[in-house]
């Protein structure tokens, strides 16, 4: 005996269960957002409540529920009326989010059961192309179907939102904040809090508690991979990142000239202090391929092997060099236009080899949570 066919509304709940919030990524009929619906005559009135009044998605919610709704048989039109959520929704939402109650938020990234990966990615000193670097990777790492976000923890040069095209603010349910997305990759930089191009002129503390709230306030989801853009040298930020994320695995960043890939060994070497793994070395603009297929060696050769084989005598363990990325104008010209360059030109050579480093990072971290150790008790 044959199950009896749906009925309209059960059809209806079951499509609006497709619609998935765009900045939490979960289906809106889990997040408590839809009211009620009603149809009539082959017209659905849907009731949606949104985070906050001036939620920026609305237009891409209602054409989502739009075209889940109009797909079912008999269906001719859809109209969503919009509300807000009350204080007591919102709260009721941030619990069901983290997970709990929990007085003070916790960094997810930290917590023994967490299987994200997390790579700060640093550089002895700036003018290394470290944020194109980071860029690249996340949006590299996102196009093979990982799940992605990038913190840019360069508090007073950061320059992440503008090479990934991201143009919106966070939004805030309560005190939590929804991180916004380009190219697949969540982001959240100071660069989102201030007004214009306004500089930032903070100290330690300022700092410290700037990226404890990038890691614990602001919602990420279920992350494969998480990318720190820490800024250039041994300062502040990395000894915060150490204390509050001492799972991170470090990437160096360096050109090949001598004096550039000496401040990059000081960097690398503040692993041993914070006694944080070492991923490995990369290159970047290691040469300039000419038009009859020579190369020409603008910043010298050797910089980066030179790091890593230094690296790997200091921390006593193996710091490869992951990649050597060539100088491409094309780089330069994605990130001003927030496209980066392994979307936009994946047949560069930069690209590639840039993708070719994402391939050997994109590995989630597996937990040992709830998995049997293999272990055996013996009596004596």
């Amino acid at each position: 005996m044959s199950a009896p066919a749906p009925t309209v509304e059960e059809a209806i709940q079951a499509a609006l269960a497709t619609v998935d919030d765009p900045e939490i990524r979960r289906p809106i009929t889990e997040l408590g957002m839809v009211k009620g619906f009603t149809v009539a005559a082959g017209l659905v009135k849907v009731e949606l409540l949104l985070t906050v009044a001036g939620c920026p998605l609305r237009d891409k919610l209602n054409n989502d529920i739009t075209a889940a709704l109009t797909a079912i048989p008999g269906i001719t039109g859809v109209s969503v009326d919009f509300g807000v959520m009350s204080e007591e929704q919102r709260k009721s939402l941030q619990q069901q989010l983290r997970g709990g109650g929990a007085a003070e938020p916790v960094i997810p990234f930290a917590q023994p059961g967490s299987r994200t990966r997390v790579y700060a990615v640093a550089s002895g000193k700036g003018g290394v192309g470290k944020s194109s670097v980071t860029v690249n990777l996340a949006a590299a790492l996102a196009k093979r179907g990982l799940s992605v976000g990038v913190v840019d923890a360069d508090i007073y040069g950061h320059s992440v939102p503008r090479m990934l095209g991201v143009e919106g603010r966070p939004t805030r349910v309560e005190d939590m904040i929804m991180p916004p997305q380009s190219h697949g990759v969540k982001v959240i930089s100071i660069g989102m809090f201030t007004a214009g191009n306004a500089a930032v002129v903070w100290r330690g503390p300022m700092l410290h508690r700037a990226l404890q709230q990038f890691l614990a306030d602001v919602y990420w989801g279920d992350l494969d991979v998480l990318l720190l853009d820490l800024p250039p040298g041994t300062g502040d930020v990395a000894i915060s990142l150490a204390q509050l994320l001492p799972n991170a695995e470090i990437l160096v960043v360096t050109t090949p000239q001598t004096a550039a890939a000496e401040v990059a060994e000081r960097a690398g070497a503040i692993a041993l202090q914070t006694h944080q793994r070492l991923v490995g070395v990369i290159e970047n603009m290691s040469w300039l391929e000419l038009p009859d297929g020579s190369r020409m060696e603008v910043f010298g050769t050797g910089g980066g092997q030179t790091v890593a084989d230094s690296l790997t005598k200091t921390v006593g363990a193996s710091v490869p060099l992951l990649g050597q990325v060539p100088l491409d104008t094309r780089v330069r010209e994605a990130g001003d236009a927030g496209l980066p360059i392994v979307l936009e030109a994946p047949e560069a050579p930069a690209a590639q080899a840039l993708d070719a480093v994402a391939a050997k990072l994109a590995v989630r971290r597996e937990s040992l949570v709830g998995k049997p150790l293999g272990l055996s008790v013996t009596t004596r």
